[in-house]
């Protein structure tokens, strides 16, 4: 079936076949390439027309309409470029040249399919589509050739901004090493936290707009770390200013920093397209890969037995077998797993030497046609391939998630932080080998998911999962040292805090991502937005400027934004716990995700974003919140008449806290002040209101889920009955939304660039730094 002109890889194969030699200009991004497919659909419709024997005077005009519209369309095109140009002098002449050489191609496409108004367009004595068959495709060629060349030259101007953004950024981080007093720290950490925020966006465009899957993970990972570096940068400064001559403190942070400037770098890199000599771009290639490859080549001997050697088929199974010694050397694998991959591993051996047989026995009889003993053996081959890709993937995937449940309590960095304000150095000693053995159980439980993974951003992210229990593990070791040597040290606690949470966050990635592979391997992994960053000239930045935190008294920004980050916190926590109910149309998960979604437009007020704008909004939003509250305490009522008695206590003690939390922030929302701190106070109630709301939801919602499993256990959902119960609500809770929880959902979107949301709670919380 051909290829649609309008589709990516119409765009491409156009896109080649007429720039000819200078097919050097790489198409990298979305952007360019959906920029230039309606240009490709139109000149493929006027190249399509030119060999039509009938030309009636409505293909005529339908000719020359095209020929109009592709010639208004590049004079339109080629005035953005040219204003761009003149933003960015150092592109200007390169820009130049190709929007002339841009203009006259779409002039001369309108001069060729200039014939309605001929009677006899072959005949006439001018130049035309017809009469000039090649002209139109040079010309064609040519617009290609030149609009693709403005396209990556203003991209050119997206890679230089990241750069630059990068370079203040790395030039403030040398400051904020260098710093050595709280007063100094806060400035400089201000800055770079306004700088941090810019890189963000720009790289959070860029990661959504790139055309290769493995670069957009890649870009992904090393944002990861940066977001949750940020946080560690932060505090394990705060620590080091404050206990100078602390040597596991000074070590603590040096990690951070080192850690960001790698991340750093791997952004530059994917963005520039370059690597550091003699670097390989990825590390041994999977299991999956492999059984993918050799099942492509012995399935080809149906097309050809004599396109490569038994020795070559020979040599693929065995680094495959190889590659399994990952599975059966681990001590983590269980015995059942073990054997039955070493079972599945000789299964293949066999499975190949009938192979080779068969086809060594079709090759000496020279035979054309392929036999049904050699159609038999390869598909008996590619059965035992696919059996014992089956037991990796079950062996690296049962171990991933017993694994989960097994530290689901966090059970060590419990006792760490217990143990550390103690200052018991042996009871932290023993916590600290506890957590190295469980780091070494992660990260070989993410080389083993690497094998199995899928597809090769899983295979990335797996890799990034690896090397973060790989770092975090011994900065939460340096950082507990820390607190042992300072018992009494609030910064140093906190910053055990902070990196025990990163290591937690890092166990919740991995649950998601056990869940993507396994996705994956049955199927059912679905379709990315594309998201588009070309740069527009005058507006290069205007999404930056609109991003700014509205400014509030220094006091109250830092009050507000601290409560900020805990209420976001808590509604990540009550999004995640929704997340795990299979009925996503039960109604309790309805009004919690109506819950959460109003409670984070009002952590967005507290940091001055969002479009809750004046503090009448955010009251009216907590005056919704608490009624949407109210509705699920009466769900969750209805919910526990269908339990048994034994299980009703633990639900009703929730729903009873949750009823006057509610009352009391409706009453609060409606009551009217006057005067400045009295409506500051007012907000600051409000926030804190819906906190304990949300930390009520965080409990019910999983209680809820239990109670839930344990009520189709015992067949008691079937006397409910799915059609009237207290299952499915009537009236969807989207539509019981505020139009501005929708607007801000569009607004805010799936690619929210990283740390933004923690970085302005840190410039604004910086003010608490030298009372702490």
């Amino acid at each position: 079936m051909a290829t649609s002109p309008c589709s990516s890889s119409g765009v491409s194969s156009a896109w080649s076949a007429g720039l000819g030699a200078e097919a050097a200009l790489e198409i990298r991004t979305r952007s360019v390439e959906q920029t230039l497919v309606p240009l490709v659909s139109q000149i493929t419709t006027l190249i399509n027309h030119k060999d039509k024997p009938k030309r009636s005077d409505k293909t005529l005009q339908a000719i020359q309409r095209v020929g109009q519209a592709v010639n208004l369309a590049v004079g339109r095109f080629v005035t953005v470029g040219e204003a761009i140009a003149n933003e960015n002098r150092e592109l200007k002449e390169e820009m130049s040249i190709a929007c002339i050489e841009a203009k006259r191609a779409g002039e001369t496409i309108a001069q060729l399919t200039d014939v309605a108004n001929l009677d006899h367009p072959e005949s006439d004595g001018r130049i035309t589509i017809f009469t000039d068959k090649t002209g139109v495709v040079k010309a064609a060629r040519l617009l290609l050739s030149s609009v693709t060349k403005v396209l990556v030259l203003a991209d050119r101007i997206v890679i230089k901004q990241i750069l630059a953004s990068r370079n203040k950024v790395l030039a403030t981080m040398e400051q904020l090493e260098k710093v050595s007093s709280f007063q100094e720290f806060v400035q400089i950490f201000s800055q770079f936290g306004n700088e941090m925020v810019e890189f963000a966006h720009l790289t959070g465009d860029r990661q959504n707009d790139l055309k290769d899957e493995k670069k957009k993970a890649r870009m992904a990972a090393a944002r990861a770390v940066l977001e949750k570096c940020t946080m560690m940068l932060l505090t394990a400064s705060k620590t080091c200013l404050r206990h100078p001559d602390c040597e596991s403190a000074r070590l603590n942070k040096e990690g951070v920093f080192h850690r960001m400037r790698l991340a750093l770098e791997q952004v530059i890199e994917i963005v520039t397209d370059s690597r550091p000599s003699g670097e390989n771009e990825m590390a041994a290639i999977s299991i999956y890969t492999s059984i993918k490859e050799f099942k492509n080549k012995v399935e080809g001997l149906r097309e050809n037995l004599y396109f490569f050697s038994k020795e070559n088929l020979s040599t693929m199974l065995e680094l495959i077998l190889e590659h399994t010694e990952d599975f059966t050397d681990s001590a983590y694998t269980s015995h059942e797993h073990r054997e039955r991959i070493l079972e599945q591993s000789k299964q293949a051996k066999m499975e190949l030497e009938q192979l080779v047989s068969v086809w060594m026995q079709a090759q000496s009889q020279k035979t054309k046609d392929i036999t049904e003993d050699l159609e038999v053996a390869i598909l008996k081959t590619c059965q035992c391939m696919n059996e014992l890709r089956r037991e990796l993937h079950h062996a690296a995937t049962s171990l991933a998630a017993d694994l989960l449940r097994y530290h689901a309590d966090h059970m060590v960095l419990k006792a760490l932080k217990i143990t550390g304000v103690e200052g018991n150095l042996e009871a932290v000693a023993e916590c600290t080998c506890k957590l190295s053995e469980q780091k070494e159980q992660l990260v070989e439980t993410c080389r083993l998911l690497r094998h199995v993974s899928g597809t090769e951003p899983l295979e990335i992210t797996c890799i990034h999962a690896e090397d973060t229990f790989q770092v975090i593990g011994p900065q939460i070791i340096s950082a507990a040292e820390t607190l042992t040597l300072h018992p009494s040290s609030k910064i140093a606690k906190e910053n055990l805090d902070v990196f025990c949470e990163a290591w937690e966050s890092q166990l919740s990635d991995m649950s998601m991502l056990l869940r993507e592979i396994s996705d994956v391997f049955e199927g059912r992994r679905g379709e990315k937005r594309a998201y588009l960053s070309l740069p527009r000239p005058g507006k290069h930045n205007a999404n930056l400027k609109a991003l700014k935190p509205v400014k509030l008294d220094t006091e109250e920004q830092a009050k507000l934004g601290k409560l900020g980050l805990e209420l976001h916190l808590l509604t990540s926590d009550v999004d995640s716990e929704t997340e795990k109910w299979e009925d996503q149309e039960n109604e309790i998960v309805r009004h919690g995700q109506s819950i959460s979604s109003m409670a984070h437009s009002m952590y967005l007020f507290t940091r001055g974003e969002g479009l809750l704008k004046t503090t009448q909004d955010l009251f009216h939003q907590a005056e919704v919140f608490a009624t949407e509250g109210i509705k699920l305490a009466s769900v969750l009522t209805a919910f526990s008449n269908q339990l048994e008695e034994d299980d009703k206590p633990l639900l009703l003690l929730e729903i009873d806290k949750l009823i006057p939390v509610c009352q009391q922030l409706q009453i609060t929302a409606k009551t009217t002040v006057q005067g400045k701190n009295a409506t500051f106070t007012k907000v600051d109630t409000c926030i804190r209101k819906t906190k304990g709301v949300m930390t009520i939801l965080s409990q019910v919602l999983p209680l809820s889920c239990k109670l839930l499993k344990k009520l189709f256990c015992c067949c008691l959902f079937l006397k409910c009955g799915t059609g009237n119960g207290w299952l499915r609500s009537s009236h969807p809770w989207r539509e019981n939304r505020l139009q501005r929880n929708k607007n801000e959902d569009s607004m805010e979107g799936k690619t929210d660039a990283f740390g933004i949301k923690f970085l302005e709670h840190h410039v604004a919380n910086l003010t608490f730094l030298e009372s702490k």
